[in-house]
């Protein structure tokens, strides 16, 4: 069998595209484009059940998880995942959002996954677009206010999806969008999250495993000094290093998550303006 890494567009991005606040609708006024964030109950209901309950378990033989207790259970973070395959946006939402915590997490997705049925339903999930080569201001401002609502928001640094097992240089968007809400008073205490993802394979087949280290996450504020791009680049260094060795000094041997024929749970058992780096979300 060939491997599978794109099974399911409909329910791929749906899982973790949705918020738990079924009224929120959020728009950042801009000259040329609206974000627009809105909720659906159903869907969201929907989408998460197919994605944990149905897809995961049918596909993959095991989940390894070590790290869980690095999740934090409130406030503003950022989840700074590897990005191995398009599985990944069903792992990490299942490792590390209601199952673990009861959050449900909120994605920055490239303009170019929303389109069609896919695009219709990430824009009514809580999913939101920003083009990585051109990013537009609205679509910064919409990512800072999600922090600042303490929402759990979904971040691939490396700006794309790398089938081997090397860290690559990461994008400084993801930290310069962290600066710039941390920096705004009052403090958010954001926090960002190392994920390191890694399949038996490189194109994930049916009966694979897949194997997720958490790191311990780090204080955004720690790195806030007063010189947006220079913190954003030493924020950017620290969170490779952890991506390349995730810290979890607590966590012994892996959590697994066994799917067999008798049992669908998959319940786990263990001041720089915005403008300034609207064209920098694309720079190493």
């Amino acid at each position: 069998m060939q491997g599978l890494d794109y099974p399911c567009p409909v329910f791929l991005y749906a899982m973790g595209l949705f918020n738990r606040s079924s009224s929120l609708t959020m728009q950042v006024p801009d000259r040329s484009t609206t974000v627009n964030s809105r909720i659906s109950p159903w869907l969201s209901a929907i989408a998460y059940s197919l994605g944990s309950r149905l897809l995961l378990p049918a596909f993959f033989g095991q989940i390894h998880v070590t790290g869980q207790e690095h999740v934090p259970q409130s406030g503003p973070v950022i989840l700074a995942p590897m990005h191995r395959s398009r599985w990944d946006a069903l792992v990490v939402p299942h490792v590390t959002g209601p199952n673990l915590t009861g959050r449900y997490l909120r994605f920055m997705v490239t303009s170019d996954e929303v389109k069609g049925i896919q695009g219709w339903l990430i824009r009514r999930l809580g999913g939101f677009p920003v083009d990585p080569r051109r990013p537009g201001i609205s679509s910064l401002r919409y990512g800072v206010e999600l922090l600042q609502q303490g929402e759990m928001l979904v971040i691939f640094p490396e700006g794309g999806i790398f089938r081997d097992r090397t860290i690559h240089p990461l994008k400084q968007g993801l930290a310069r969008l962290a600066i710039q809400a941390e920096g705004n008073p009052p403090e958010l205490g954001i926090k960002i999250l190392p994920i390191q993802i890694e399949y038996s394979r490189e194109l994930p087949r049916w009966g694979d495993s897949v194997t997720v280290r958490i790191g311990e996450a780090l204080s955004v504020a720690d790195f806030v000094t007063g010189s947006a791009k220079q913190d954003a680049k030493n924020l950017t260094q620290e969170l490779r290093k952890r991506l390349a060795n995730p810290e979890c000094p607590s966590a012994q041997t892996p959590t697994e998550l066994f799917y067999n024929d008798q049992t669908n749970d998959s319940t786990p058992l263990a001041s720089h303006s915005i403008s300034n780096y609207q064209r920098e979300l694309a720079q190493p």
